[in-house]
């Protein structure tokens, strides 16, 4: 794999974690305030675009990768964003989740190697 080819995954990869956090702000903002906001609206739209730049990226991969390759990597966004809600969102982490969190890693190191 090209270093060109790693970057480009971590970039869809972390344009994804990005959206799912925002996606996942706008609609706790929605609780105390509801739909008829600013910040809703820049967290939706945000949200949207960082997820519309991962959904890109991931097509333009899926030209130069096999989808049997490329889809380990998706793998490492259940890690990423678990450990993202849980330093900026203050989520709490599971044991379970954690186990499995770090049998993922195992799976997608592995794949990667090959």
């Amino acid at each position: 794999m090209s270093p060109l080819v790693l970057m480009l995954i971590l970039v869809s990869l972390a344009t994804f974690v990005a959206g799912q956090l925002l996606l996942k702000r706008a609609m706790d903002s929605t609780v105390r305030r509801g739909f008829r906001q600013r910040t809703f609206a820049f967290f939706i739209l945000t949200g949207t675009g960082a997820m519309a730049v991962s959904y890109f990226l991931n097509l333009g991969l899926l030209q130069q990768l096999d989808l049997s390759y490329l889809y380990p990597f998706q793998g490492l966004t259940l890690i990423f964003i678990s450990a993202a809600a849980a330093l900026l969102l203050r989520e709490k982490l599971t044991p379970p989740l954690i186990v499995g969190s770090l049998l993922i890693t195992v799976g997608v190191v592995l794949v990667s190697l090959s």
